[in-house]
């Protein structure tokens, strides 16, 4: 994270790793939870083995490891903060 603030507005990580989607769903409610201050990015990652994601314990699943730099593609960039959640 470096000095980004989480998502949902932590200051600090969550898990020792990369929360991932499994779903446009999830990946629609994490930019809806968005408290950055700013837009978020969307970014999508190929050749993951499920099998090697975590639940967090609130349904949502990540990876303990990270993830290259060659796996990701930006998907849709500078997504606004959406208003009254």
């Amino acid at each position: 994270m470096g000095a980004a603030r989480g998502i949902a507005g932590s200051r600090r990580p969550e898990v020792e790793g990369i929360f991932v989607c499994r779903g446009e769903e999830d990946a629609e409610f994490f930019l809806q939870i968005n408290n950055t201050g700013g837009p978020a990015d969307l970014w999508s990652v190929d050749g993951i083995d499920e099998g090697l994601l975590r639940d967090n314990g609130n349904g949502f699943v990540y990876l303990p490891s990270r993830i290259p730099a060659a796996r990701v593609r930006l998907v849709r960039s500078d997504v606004p903060p959406q208003q009254g959640f």
